[in-house]
């Protein structure tokens, strides 16, 4: 397996948790309205705030500390064994990619809602290490059983995070983001899985 030198100090995905508690203070503290209409995507700001394709990446529910705490989690975890495995620039266009397209998905299939949160960048991570090294174990709390990282993915982001929301009216879950990040996660997954054979890492 291929190691790419890194520091936790100076690592990128520091930086990407830096910028989102950062944001999510600001909100906290603010509260304004303002932030949200600014940097949030929806489809019918779009064309006068592009920039929303990105800046939603980084701003979460201030009502909700769960929703910035669990994706952050998951950007450590999943974000630490990728940036190893394909670099630190590659790992940043593919979380970018995958939140942006997600973004995409979510205003293409829903016309009249705003989307703020880092999850479909973070799914597609999931999506991509689950195709690279599925057989890594985890533990699911509370569940104390270790289970192989695509069984994880699979049940946990695929039916958790998008079958069950997708099929509730009133879910305030952007499943349609986190469907276009693990599309994009998985096939970046085979794409890097191809890139490593070609360069004699098998696993």
């Amino acid at each position: 397996m291929r190691r790419n030198s890194w520091s936790p100090s100076s690592n990128v995905i520091w930086v990407l948790i830096g910028a989102n508690v950062l944001i999510f203070i600001a909100s906290l503290i603010g509260r304004n309205s303002a932030i949200f209409d600014t940097l949030a995507i929806s489809r019918s700001n779009l064309t006068t705030h592009p920039w929303s394709l990105v800046t939603s990446l980084f701003l979460h529910d201030p009502y909700n500390y769960f929703h910035i705490l669990f994706n952050m989690l998951w950007l450590y975890w999943y974000g630490s064994a990728l940036v190893q495995l394909i670099g630190e620039a590659k790992f940043l266009i593919l979380y970018f990619a995958g939140g942006i397209i997600g973004n995409l998905l979510f205003i293409a299939i829903e016309p009249n809602a705003a989307a703020i949160g880092a999850s479909g960048a973070v799914i597609t991570l999931g999506g991509a290490l689950a195709v690279m090294r599925p057989k890594i174990k985890i533990v699911l709390f509370p569940i104390p059983i270790p289970m192989d990282l695509w069984i994880y993915v699979i049940f946990g982001t695929l039916f958790l995070s998008i079958l069950i929301p997708a099929m509730s009216s009133g879910s305030s879950i952007g499943w349609q983001a986190h469907l276009g990040g693990l599309i994009t996660g998985v096939a970046a997954g085979f794409y890097f899985r191809r890139w490593e054979r070609k360069r004699g890492i098998w696993y």
